[in-house]
């Protein structure tokens, strides 16, 4: 360490032996001489070292005057984060960068189990790390005594507030002494930050880090215009083309993370999903699996990957757009830590282009807008990245000799070489097709023959519905369902286009679908074994034509009123100026049955209808 100054001497030990040579800015800010027992309101981005920081600062306040730590009883400090992977990371961090003061740390995390934890607490700690939730229940069952507390950190802080634990902080903050310090850290300073900060720290001192002043310099942000029905096979492309060590897929919700997971691995991708649904040991594994190498891509909600680090990621992708500039950025904040490269892929459908250009101008982000990319591309970088392997730059081991001089002999070099290349390839993903779009957002003509149209759909004519698919959706008019929304679903989850949809005809609690016969194998194939869509949505196949016996239409043919009225004008009835169905007409009062008023016991007939004069 080059730079000790301010820093006491078993945590720069620490940081030697860690091999760090300079400090980030955030840390560098927080060892300023006016910080020294100060109260602080830090902004500092995802990645920026905070947890380094915080620990740097508050070590004069927790360790005694001979730079450790006595024995463990009350805890003297407190570190809270929004979730069980971020506050597990902060608890490693906190390990290594006190090893040298003879420090106990305990941790107090949903989804753990909560009488190990105890136990732990009742041993005596100097420094908790916790969720805030979990935290509250150990305050409130007296297991935790913060009576003893110098120090509290609230990492993440907008996030917590974003996730509702206003009140669990609230509580906290209450229940630890007047005289502690409050540092906390947040990407960006609401006003919901700002009242909090302003109810719960005294004096505090702003520090805004570099960091807040560019957005993530060291991450390359690329906007890949597709067709909505091409968005996974852009997914799939762009992950075989920058074929990073590590990359993240974020999707909206659990089922688009459990729908791309499965397809996925049916592509032979090593993946992991990361949601919600999962416990706390599901979870715990995935994230190990990312670390260790034996997964390579994981498919993540935004909640489940709050706070995750994973060494090396390279590469996020944006199966769906995020909600707002903030996610935007906490989303892309995974990669390009600690001074690495990474790259932020946002998949942006045609009809989406508007909200994504708000976005990425909301986050102050300004983007390479490209298009996905094509098979040929992928080919040709695989090719580079072939000729550039180590292993053809080795030289030939003794040990090896005999065998490539034999193996050489037998098949030649030409066969050695074409079987060296195909092994290359059998562990990857062949790249998918995907139809040209232009950069504005409309379509070009596409390779399959069809008719572009001023709407950028091929127009397709009836007849291609001769020998159509049926599917019956467990969904219908019960569940609000509507086509406005159906159509794109299927069409983002079947790898179809508007135009390969035929009639949709809706039922009480299911609806049926119609599909043009050469779209039935790819709808098929894309939604895999488990035949779901978004939203719990099951997709069953039916044998023929359903029965449509009180359905709803919504396809071009005339409606069942209009072609009674066509055929009664055809027959020379009377006509109706308006477009209104015909009613039945009364029949006379004798011929109807007797009716009830439900007051007397005899029956009483309703007078017909007065007939209108039309002379």
């Amino acid at each position: 360490m080059t730079e000790t100054q301010g820093i006491a001497p078993a945590i720069a030990q620490a940081l030697e032996k860690r091999g760090y040579k300079d400090l980030t800015p955030v840390q560098k800010a927080m060892l300023a001489p006016e910080l020294d027992g100060q109260d602080a309101l830090v902004s500092a981005q995802t990645g920026s070292g905070k947890t380094v920081a915080f620990g740097m600062a508050i070590a004069p306040t927790l360790l005694q005057k001979n730079g450790r730590f006595g024995q463990a009883g009350a805890p003297l400090g407190i570190a809270i984060a929004p979730t069980r992977e971020l506050a597990m990371q902060v608890m490693r961090e906190l390990e290594w960068l006190y090893e040298f003061t003879g420090v106990s740390i305990a941790s107090c995390v949903g989804g753990m189990d909560i009488r190990a934890e105890r136990r732990a607490l009742e041993r005596g700690a100097h420094i908790i790390v916790g969720t805030p939730g979990r935290l509250c229940d150990h305050i409130k069952r007296k297991a935790l005594d913060l009576s003893s507390i110098r120090a509290v950190v609230l990492d993440e802080a907008d996030e917590m507030l974003d996730l509702g634990f206003r009140e669990d902080l609230e509580f906290i903050l209450e229940e630890s002494p007047s005289d502690r310090r409050t540092l906390m850290f947040s990407a960006t300073v609401s006003r919901s930050i700002a009242k909090l900060a302003e109810s719960y720290q005294k004096n505090a001192v702003r520090v805004a880090t570099t960091s807040e002043q560019k957005q993530h310099v060291d991450i390359e942000y690329r906007a890949m215009v597709v067709s909505p029905s091409d968005r996974e096979n852009a997914i799939i492309n762009a992950l075989r083309f920058y074929e990073a060590r590590n990359a993240i897929v974020f999707c909206s919700t659990r089922a688009a993370v459990n729908h791309l997971t499965a397809r996925l691995n049916n592509r032979g991708f090593s993946v992991v999903a990361l949601s919600g649904e999962l416990s706390q040991n599901e979870r715990t594994h995935a994230l190990q699996a990312m670390r260790d190498g034996r997964a390579r891509v994981c498919v993540a909600t935004d909640v489940a990957a709050r706070g995750i680090d994973l060494p090396g990621l390279e590469l996020v992708i944006h199966a769906d757009l995020p909600t707002n500039s903030d996610t935007l950025l906490h989303r892309s904040g995974r990669t390009g830590r600690a001074g690495q490269k990474g790259i932020s892929a946002i998949i942006v459908p045609m009809s989406q282009r508007r909200k994504a250009e708000r976005l990425l101008e909301g986050a102050k982000v300004s983007p390479a807008w490209v298009r996905p990319p094509s098979a040929e591309e992928i080919t040709q970088r695989d090719g580079e990245r072939l000729l550039a392997d180590a292993s053809l730059t080795e030289n030939v081991g003794d040990d090896e000799r005999d065998f490539v001089t034999k193996l050489l002999e037998q098949h030649g070099a030409e066969k050695v070489a074409a079987a060296f290349v195909r092994l290359y390839h059998a562990g990857r993903s062949a790249p998918e097709d995907i139809a040209e779009v232009s950069l504005d957002g409309s379509r070009k003509p596409r390779r399959d023959g069809f008719e572009t149209v001023e709407n950028n759909e091929p127009r397709r004519d009836r007849s291609d519905f001769s020998d159509s698919g049926w599917f019956t959706l467990s969904v219908g008019r019960k569940q609000n369902a509507e086509p406005r929304w159906l159509i794109p679903m299927l069409c983002r989850f079947g790898k179809l286009t508007r135009q390969d949809i035929g009639a949709i005809r809706m039922q009480q609690t299911e609806t049926y679908v119609e599909l043009a016969a050469d779209a039935v194998d790819r709808f098929t194939s894309a939604l895999g074994k488990d035949m779901m869509l978004e939203k719990g949505i099951r997709v069953k196949a039916m044998d023929g034509k359903p029965d449509m016996t009180g359905g709803a239409r919504e396809d071009t043919r005339p409606s069942k009123p209009q072609r009674k009225f066509a055929e009664k004008s055809s027959a020379g009835g009377e006509r109706r100026t308006d477009d209104k169905p015909w009613k039945k007409k009364a029949a006379p009062a004798g011929d109807r049955p007797a009716q009830f008023d439900g007051k007397k016991d005899k029956p009483f007939e309703k007078r017909a209808p007065k007939k209108k004069d039309r002379s």
